[in-house]
């Protein structure tokens, strides 16, 4: 059985830093993930009780909520290639 991958991406406005984290996560999500798994971007501007509910301080920040245990990742997300090696997803992932 195929493991679902739940993503979030936790971003601060519309900003080009938000924007480099989006296009570098979605380019190698859609690439590699999005048939078995889902990516949610959530900006802590327009939903602060979501950030806070994740305990999220900074961002951009990259939650794995599925598969268990969940991991984060803080900072750069220009190499999304980099950040999901990072992130250690199930097999068939990049």
């Amino acid at each position: 059985m195929e493991e679902k991958v739940l993503l979030k991406l936790f971003v601060a406005g519309n900003t080009d830093r938000s924007q480099k984290a989006i296009d570098g996560i979605t380019v190698v999500f859609d690439g590699c993930l999005k048939e078995k798994g889902t990516l949610e971007i959530i900006d802590v501007l327009e939903k602060p009780q979501l950030a806070a509910d994740e305990n999220v301080l900074a961002t951009p920040t990259l939650i794995r909520v599925l598969p268990e245990p969940a991991r984060r990742l803080i900072g750069d997300f220009s190499d999304g290639k980099r950040a999901f090696d990072l992130l250690a997803l199930p097999d068939g992932a990049p």
